[in-house]
């Protein structure tokens, strides 16, 4: 059991995640991921950081050109040159859905995984008002800033989706399913997954 989880900013995405995971007795990866790639590679988890899900051809990626992740990874030489992290970034989630059940936020791990029939993607949204009241509450920010904050993650969550993938980021047909959990709530959220997963493996 393989779930990949997209989500706009402040729509819940993550403790749907959380949830799943708690529910299944499942790994999580979500920014700890940076951790595990850190580890696998030998890079400093800090350049990772800087480039998370954002699409780069970065001074980063630059450096990282005097790197070798090794003949495993499946990227060509070119897409090395300019986009090195999220190259190997995919070998890491790749290897870590080949280990056992798990979870991904994010990363487009769902494109990543395309080809691994056991992949239930799932893209979580919520009115745009109730993402600004949780994020303002959570970030303990202004309306003001936590709309501001939502835009702008949004794009670049977008911009590193679409840039990466052959789909647009938060498209209905780009995933299995997609939630607001506005309408729903994150109980019923949860139920509707888990429903699905029980269905999918009977």
């Amino acid at each position: 059991m393989i779930i990949t989880i997209g989500r706009q900013y402040g729509s819940g995405g993550r403790r749907l995640a959380q949830m799943l995971s708690k529910h299944y007795n499942i790994p999580l990866y979500d920014k700890d991921l940076i951790n595990r790639v850190s580890e696998e590679t030998g890079i400093a988890g800090e350049f990772f950081s800087k480039v998370d899900e954002k699409p780069t051809d970065s001074f980063f990626s630059m450096i990282l050109n005097s790197f070798s992740y090794g003949s495993s990874c499946s990227c060509s030489d070119s897409m090395l040159s300019g986009n090195s992290l999220f190259c190997m970034q995919s070998e890491v989630i790749r290897k870590i859905a080949e280990e056992g059940d798990c979870i991904f936020v994010g990363r487009c791990a769902d494109y990543i995984l395309r080809d691994n029939a056991d992949v239930l993607s799932i893209f979580v949204t919520a009115d745009f008002n109730d993402r600004v009241s949780r994020v303002a509450e959570y970030e303990g920010i202004s309306v003001e800033k936590a709309t501001e904050v939502i835009n702008g993650i949004d794009k670049s969550r977008a911009a590193y989706y679409d840039f990466y993938t052959e789909k647009k980021w938060g498209a209905a047909s780009s995933y299995d399913i997609c939630l607001n959990s506005s309408k729903l709530g994150l109980d019923k959220c949860l139920k509707i997954v888990t429903q699905i997963i029980e269905n999918k493996t009977h």
